[in-house]
């Protein structure tokens, strides 16, 4: 076959390619953004975590929802330092104070956690010392995925739920039209890749 008529054929197949994935986007992009969620019914449990990293409160509050229908008695709130010289767990517990929720409610759970795979290595065995057989794991929807292979890795012997916070911007089916939401994306699935590899 003459050289020009392989690089044409190459050209039309490339070019069908790119005219099925524009007009299937919608499809696959929000396959994209429902593969980082796994949200679960929330149920009794002896106590609800919840893992650093939320800048809106939403995973603090979420929790807090979770105390006031009677499924968990009481937060552990994760504490990454790093919030201008502030564990973050403190913030989220004054945040969820000014809303109305008592201060009896959370346990504080200052850490030097920088990942989730941390948090998970950190948060079980406190978990473990503190006699729970069972918690909800809260988390922002985003992260519920990979936060749940985490934990379930690092706490095959406990029970686990995990329940999804809102997040300000990600929606699964809408996330490509924000640009913080696409930002999301990208850390989140390239956090996803490299924990597949070991990194």
């Amino acid at each position: 076959m003459p050289r020009g008529r392989s690089v044409s054929r190459i050209a039309l197949v490339a070019g069908g390619m790119l005219v099925l994935l524009a007009a299937t986007h919608v499809w696959w992009l929000t396959a994209l953004g429902r593969g980082l969620v796994r949200s679960e019914e929330p149920v009794r449990a002896d106590v609800a975590v919840v893992l650093g990293g939320d800048y809106y409160g939403h995973r603090i509050l979420t929790a807090s929802e979770l105390v006031r229908a009677g499924y968990v008695p009481r937060v552990l709130v994760s504490g990454p330092m790093g919030f201008y010289g502030h564990f973050e767990c403190d913030l989220a517990v004054a945040f969820a104070v000014r809303f109305g929720y008592p201060v009896q409610w959370y346990i504080r759970f200052p850490n030097a956690a920088t990942s989730t795979s941390d948090e998970a290595r950190l948060i079980v065995p406190e978990l473990r010392r503190r006699g729970v057989r069972r918690f909800l794991l809260v988390t922002s929807n985003f992260h519920t995925a990979r936060a749940a292979r985490l934990f379930r890795r690092a706490g095959s012997d406990l029970e686990m739920r995990v329940v999804a916070a809102p997040d300000e911007y990600f929606q699964p089916e809408t996330w490509w039209r924000s640009r913080q939401a696409r930002k999301t994306v990208f850390l989140e699935w390239s956090k996803t890749a490299a924990e597949s590899i070991g990194l």
